[in-house]
């Protein structure tokens, strides 16, 4: 072979590699299932899993992208901490007080009795120690957690009878969306029942319920409460700000790359504030429509009020006696709470009381 040729098949080689090199270092597409414990009718709730696939989408360039799965579709609603401490799912959408059988510290990542509204769960969680101590926890389920937004304080549920003092939740049978809620609603003689929210109409509508708590007027109205239980309570004193739950598989999670780890990150961001902007949006409108339909709104009367903070304190210092585990995550809460109710005597408690008594 002459010299000529030589390079002349070497600058094809090289040119050829050159092209190659690309290929061989792409970042390889990324695909992730979600499932969620919503059906998705819950357009609210639901809406931040899709909000978060399509960012997931758009900041990758279409290489990262995630499949959403309403509740049923992969697995029950309650199935999917199993699915991700198995590695069976990449990612779920859920409420993490619903895995309180599991571990009771599972509630502080939702919501507890008497506990933190939207803007102070969002204080404790990423400024706060909340969301370390959290993940800590969750780590022992290969899981890492992330907001998928916040309800507001929440509605005191539905009722087919009239509650005018304590005494008439005795025997009561209610659907109780979990947590620690069940056990201080059983210390005041409720029947605490955990089922999926699509099964509540039906349940409502036979009687073997008499209640059911679920979330406010947007999503309450959509599933039709108001048909088959008259009275709606308000507030819901064990969810001052439920926040909705990102879960991700641990394992999955360390596998991506920096840059995708990033849009993770943001795109909970984004969904989580879409997700607390939307209820705040839609709920008054809701609330509005239900009273026109004949709902009757009626306030927890004070003694209920204050015989649920008293069962709600002996249940918190009863896991406090049994592991040391929950009781520093619920110290660390309640010491965040009395700063953020201090403060909110000089800022907002003290703006929205009187912006609520002038006629706008």
């Amino acid at each position: 072979m002459d010299r000529r040729s030589l390079i002349k098949k070497a600058g094809l080689a090289g040119v050829l590699a050159a092209g190659a090199a690309p290929a061989v270092h792409a970042q390889a597409a990324v695909r992730w299932r979600m499932a969620a414990s919503f059906p998705k009718s819950l357009d609210t709730i639901f809406g931040s899993g899709e909000k978060f696939a399509q960012t997931v989408k758009a900041l990758s360039g279409g290489k990262f992208e995630v499949s959403l799965h309403a509740a049923g579709e992969l697995m029950p609603a309650f199935g999917v901490v199993d699915a991700l401490e198995n590695s069976t799912i990449e990612m779920a959408l859920t409420a993490p007080y619903y895995f309180t059988g599991k571990s009771p510290m599972f509630a502080f990542g939702c919501a507890v009795p008497f506990g933190l509204t939207a803007r102070q769960m969002d204080a404790w969680m990423e400024h706060g120690n909340g969301r370390k101590l959290f993940d800590a926890f969750c780590a022992n389920y290969n899981i890492k957690s992330y907001s998928a937004g916040n309800t507001g304080t929440q509605m005191g549920g539905w009722y087919r009878k009239e509650i005018k003092s304590v005494a008439d939740l005795k025997g009561l049978k209610m659907r109780l969306g979990g947590g620690l809620f069940g056990e201080t609603m059983a210390k005041l003689g409720v029947v605490s029942q955990n089922m999926p929210a699509g099964d509540v109409y039906q349940a409502l509508e036979k009687g073997t319920l008499d209640a059911t708590e679920f979330v406010g007027p947007y999503d309450d109205q959509k599933l039709g409460f108001n048909k088959v239980a008259p009275y709606y309570y308000y507030p819901g004193w064990w969810e001052g700000g439920a926040e909705l739950g990102f879960f991700v598989n641990n394992k999955a999670y360390n596998a991506l790359s920096a840059e995708n780890k990033a849009i993770v990150d943001a795109a909970t961001r984004v969904a989580a504030r879409d997700m607390t902007a939307k209820y705040d949006a839609v709920n008054p409108i809701a609330l509005k429509k239900l009273v026109a339909d004949k709902t009757i709104l009626k306030a927890f009367p004070k003694d209920t009020m204050d015989a649920g903070y008293k069962a709600a304190m002996e249940v918190f210092a009863e896991h406090e006696a049994k592991s040391p585990e929950f009781k520093k995550i619920h110290q660390d809460m309640r010491a965040f709470q009395r700063d953020q109710l201090l403060w909110e005597k000089f800022s907002e408690f003290r703006y929205n009381s009187y912006m609520a008594s002038i006629k706008l």
